[in-house]
């Protein structure tokens, strides 16, 4: 695979809700090709990482890795919409491969498909998480304007209304507002827990006001009772309390529709890619280092390795 030299990390002054600046459109710089190499049995303890090497959503290295394509019906976005594992394919982008979401929206519920790759084991607690993702503000095709939400983000299921035991740590991007967002908006939301009917949500959440489009290293700290985001190496938000996650959670990325109300015209098509998506478990790593670790990963041609285990240990 391909080798990233550089990950973004270039810093221009930003409109936001909160003292940051994080906010510059990059994309990886890319020299040498090594071959490709699965690594499960040999992974460094505590370690997840996956550069989505893969041949399509069909393809068995996903499910054995972890992943589910989700083409099941329901939330979140609009209701009667679909999510059809069609959506998620694999790319090759300045020669590296990437995970690609596409989502399309005629404004009706019908004529809407979204996209979603889970990780089917909720493992991940405390330590790390980042991922390389490429933010798009305007469709490849079709008439802008819809009210696209493009994620990463970790979850644990509801249980039951209020459940204490929930919790989520997101980076949510909208292109087009929404939310009472005036324009391209990044939320960093965490939540303690909610209520789904009638809904109300116990969470805390910023908002960096302005555009994210293009390559994002995107970062979670979770440690010691405080959870920090960064965006190309920039402190965005930092929360803690209740908000802290209470309980192994899995690592998502999907792209949908809050709504109808932005829509002109016929079909139109959005796209998010991801590069690759990293955790290390236990430890606090700096955005820096969390690239250094990657660039090492591919350097020594490894595609995917697993090293996490729930509760710790290996």
């Amino acid at each position: 695979m391909p080798v990233p030299l550089r990950f973004g990390g270039i810093a221009l002054a930003c409109a936001v809700t909160l003292p940051l600046a994080a906010c510059a459109t990059g994309s990886p710089t890319l020299v040498e090709t090594v071959s490709d190499q699965t690594s499960t049995a040999s992974a460094p303890c505590g370690l997840f990482f996956d550069d989505f090497d893969y041949g399509d959503h069909t393809d068995p290295a996903l499910r054995a890795q972890g992943w589910n394509v989700r083409s099941w019906d329901g939330g979140p976005g609009v209701p009667g919409a679909s999510w059809d594992a069609d959506n998620v394919s694999f790319a090759q982008e300045g020669g590296n491969s990437v995970l690609r979401l596409t989502s399309t929206t005629d404004g009706t519920p019908a004529g809407t498909s979204q996209a979603e790759l889970t990780f089917g084991e909720e493992k991940f607690h405390e330590g790390t998480y980042a991922a390389m993702v490429k933010f798009a503000d305007a469709p490849v095709s079709g008439q802008d304007g819809d009210t696209v939400l493009q994620t990463f983000y970790t979850i644990t299921p509801l249980a039951y209304d209020n459940d204490p035991d929930y919790s989520e740590l997101d980076f949510e991007y909208l292109p087009n507002s929404g939310w009472g967002a005036p324009a391209e908006a990044m939320y960093l939301t965490s939540y303690h827990t909610y209520q789904r009917d009638p809904w109300v949500a116990d969470n805390v959440s910023d908002v960096v006001n302005r555009s994210f489009e293009g390559w994002r290293d995107l970062v979670i700290q979770v440690e010691d009772g405080v959870v920090r985001y960064y965006v190309d190496t920039h402190l965005v938000a930092e929360h803690s309390g209740k908000y802290y996650p209470s309980s192994p959670m899995s690592i998502n990325f999907n792209q949908w529709f809050i709504d109808m109300t932005g829509h002109v015209g016929g079909p139109s098509t959005y796209v998010q890619d991801v590069d690759w998506v990293y955790h290390q478990q236990g430890e606090s790593v700096a955005p820096e280092e969390v690239n250094r670790r990657v660039g090492e990963q591919r350097n020594a041609g490894v595609s995917r390795v697993d090293g996490v285990v729930l509760g710790g240990g290996c």
